[in-house]
């Protein structure tokens, strides 16, 4: 069993690039709507989420995603302020994120953008 994070056990581990809470858009056949997901941004370009902050270093992420050459822009499609997306290049998906501010929301276009312009 692991207990805590992979940063105190390799401590010459790069700190992630950005970490937070993010509301992420759910569009399956059962589950419509916006669900708050614990959000890491690695140097290496990908992008992992957990249902919560206290799972990040203790369970594998609910997806990851790789974001160089990914498509991400602010989106006011959804009519719904602060909102961004992110088209990966697989092109498989769109992402839909809300950050509770503009300042939030420009944190994480800013950081994603160096993820996909490595």
């Amino acid at each position: 069993m692991v207990v805590g994070s992979d940063i105190s056990r390799y401590p010459n581990t790069p700190r992630p690039t950005c970490r937070g809470y993010l509301h992420k858009r759910t569009q399956s056949a059962i589950l419509k709507g916006w669900r708050k997901r614990w959000f890491v941004l690695k140097h290496n370009g990908y992008l992992h989420y957990y249902k919560h902050k206290k799972d990040e270093g203790k369970c594998r992420p609910l997806e990851v995603t790789k974001l160089e050459g990914a498509e991400i822009g602010a989106d006011t499609s959804l009519g719904k302020p602060f909102v961004f997306k992110c088209i990966p290049q697989s092109g498989h998906r769109i992402f839909y994120f809300c950050a509770t501010s503009n300042q939030e929301m420009k944190r994480w276009l800013e950081a994603m953008d160096k993820a996909v312009h490595p």
